[in-house]
Formats: C-alpha cells, structure tokens, sequence
C-alpha cells in the first residue's frame, strides 16, 4: 500500500496586476496557514518520503513553508507538469515516483486536485486553499496508479482546524 498526500496550494495574492498567474505569491492569509498545515502535518505523523511541488510561486511557497514547518528531510522536487495540470498529467507524474517511497506529497492547484481525488477515490471532496487530502492508494508500485485505487481517510482544512 502506498499513501499520498494531495496538498493544494495556500490562498494567493491578487494584489499585483502586473504579475502573471504563474507568478502570484501568498497573501497573509496563505502565509499563515501554509505553515499550519505543515505543523499539523508533522503533529499527525502525516511525513512524505517525496515531495513533488508545482513551480508556480503560490505553490512552491506553500511546499518550503509546509517543508519547514514540519521539519520534512525529504527534498522537494519542482516539476512543472503539476501546474495547471488535468488529471492525467498528475497520475503520470504519480507514476514516476520510485518505489521506495511508501508515501508522496504533492502539492498543486485546483482543479486537478479536486479531480484527481475523484478519480482515484469515487469521492467528490471540495479542495479549499491550504487543504491536504490523505489517500490510501492499494498499489504495490506507483506505476500501477489507476481509477478507483484510492480510499480518501480524510480532508484536512485549515479554517476546520485553526
């Protein structure tokens, strides 16, 4: 059995017109609840072996506020495809995971997470900034990631838990 951890990224800033979607950083409001979710994370023994990050601004502060705050070891990967991805983007970047990692973080953008759930759970379950999904995946290797492989153990939302 492999878990993953589907983490969407923390609420961004609209403030500067000038800057491009990919560019948008955190407002306050994601700048606090991003390490939050990490502490939570760490407090409920919720620790990746791997960490795969959008680039996006939003997201890859979202993953190094998480990362810190929970003190993860694991290095985080940036991979583009993440960003602005469809479902079957994410489960191709699931399935290049190695093997060896029992559990993954990835940390992306709606509407894929909210997607990506449903495909692999059967569950329709709102992604709200900040949010971690933990998804039981009854999979030997990530390779084999395929629909309905998922059992959702829960959502985690940061105004549920602050």
């Amino acid at each position: 059995m492999k878990t993953l951890y589907i983490l969407r990224h923390a609420k961004s800033s609209w403030d500067d017109a000038t800057l491009s979607d990919f560019e948008r950083p955190l407002n306050p409001r994601g700048l606090k609840a991003a390490p939050f979710m990490g502490t939570l994370m760490k407090e409920r023994g919720l620790v990746p072996d791997h960490i795969i990050s959008s680039p996006a601004e939003r997201a890859r502060q979202t993953t190094e506020l998480v990362k810190s705050a929970a003190g993860f070891m694991s290095e985080i990967e940036y991979d583009l495809n993440i960003y602005d991805a469809t479902v079957g983007t994410l489960l191709s970047v699931i399935a290049e995971i190695a093997d060896d990692s029992r559990t993954a973080l990835i940390v992306g953008h709606n509407p894929g997470a909210e997607g990506l759930i449903y495909y692999l759970t059967g569950e329709i379950s709102p992604m709200p900034t900040a949010a971690l999904a933990v998804i039981n995946l009854e999979l030997k290797t990530w390779g084999d990631v395929n629909g309905n492989c998922g059992t959702l153990k829960k959502i985690i939302r940061p105004r549920d838990e602050m």
